[in-house]
């Protein structure tokens, strides 16, 4: 044991493996030195810049480049010193490409958080939401995109996986069949996400309904998007089927909307008294817009009417309790002034039974 810590039985002599944790420390030293000054100077010219951007991409960029540069450096004393090179030749070739992966995807996370910064409190909700719909979807693109590209690179350099990938260029038709099939629902998921960024059916913040729920976009992904009822269900619905299916987006424009709320009644109530309460009540509502207020008769039974009550909101979440409070309201009233309006199905038991004495 005591041998082997012995310097002179180490593979390398004591004064080769001195110089080379000189040669290291003093490159490393002088990367860090050359990256403190170099942040100073940018920190004080990003912070004259009027743009959130660049101050993001500063702060994300920051890490990632420090250790680029101790790499730089590294790589040039490997350069113009043998036996650093012989140790460095080995590991380069799988960290350059882990750190160059590393800062470009530091980048791309960069510029998206300063866009979405930008966005913030901006005076048109429905742009905003198409913008930041767009930076998401794109901005995972390329993420996935660098991760897939830095790792293909540092396997290619395994000897073992190299080889392998000689071996499929010898059968490149079947092997593109092979992918081709593995990968056409990744790859149909890909389509669909681009798709969904640069045509933005729906964007994040939408209101939809899907398959009969209605619910707020959370997130859009490349597979999947995710949206919250109101019951604060998530349903989980495939890209492609806001491609391949219809749906409706009620915010596709802005969030004003005219909703009805609809009242059953015997044939025998008076329409004008409740279409004047109506108006009366609803132009009374700080939730009303001004926009459109009717009340309509939309079918008549022999047995019911059906009057459809609208009215119209800035927005969905508005337009939702207007209608509950409209919807309370108007029955209150006509069980107060027109009780006969309101329809009943009950079987008087003593008025039939006083018949049947009778008879």
């Amino acid at each position: 044991m005591l041998d082997r810590l012995d310097p002179r039985n180490w593979p390398i002599s004591y004064e080769a493996a001195l110089e080379v944790l000189i040669v290291l420390g003093g490159a490393i030293l002088a990367a860090l030195v050359l990256h403190w000054i170099a942040f100073r100077v940018l920190r004080a010219i990003v912070r004259r810049s009027d743009s959130q951007i660049d101050d993001i991409v500063f702060e994300t960029i920051k890490q990632p480049l420090r250790w680029a540069m101790v790499g730089f450096a590294i790589s040039v004393s490997a350069e113009n010193d043998a036996l650093v090179g012989r140790g460095w030749d080995i590991f380069a070739s799988f960290l350059v490409p882990a750190l160059i992966g590393w800062l470009a995807f530091a980048t791309v996370k960069g510029i998206a958080l300063g866009y979405e910064a930008q966005l913030q409190g901006s005076e048109d909700p429905v742009a905003q939401r198409g913008r930041m719909t767009r930076i998401a979807i794109l901005t995972r693109t390329a993420r996935v995109a660098i991760v897939i590209i830095t790792i293909s690179l540092i396997m290619l350099n395994i000897p073992g996986v190299r080889d392998v990938g000689t071996t499929m260029l010898a059968s490149a038709g079947l092997a593109a069949l092979a992918v081709g099939a593995a990968a056409q629902p990744a790859l149909k998921s890909l389509i669909a996400g681009l798709q969904m960024a640069l045509t933005q059916p729906l964007r994040i913040g939408d209101l939809v309904k899907v398959d009969g729920q209605a619910g707020r976009v959370e997130e859009i992904r490349m597979s999947f998007v995710t949206v919250r009822t109101w019951d604060e269900r998530v349903l989980v619905v495939p890209t492609s089927r806001f491609l391949d299916q219809s749906f409706e987006n009620w915010s596709r424009v802005n969030e004003k909307l005219t909703g009805p709320v609809m009242l059953h009644l015997d044939p025998a109530a008076e329409i004008e008294p409740i279409r004047e309460e109506f108006e009366r009540f609803v132009k009374e509502q700080p939730l009303w817009d001004g926009r459109n207020l009717a009340l309509l008769m939309t079918e008549a039974y022999p047995e019911s009417i059906e009057l459809r009550l609208s009215m119209s909101a800035d927005t969905i979440g508005d337009l939702f309790t207007l209608r509950c409070a409209v919807r309370e309201h108007m029955l209150a009233w006509l069980r107060k002034e027109q009780p006969g309006a309101l329809i009943r199905h009950r079987l008087e038991v003593e008025t039939a039974n006083q018949r049947a004495m009778g008879g």
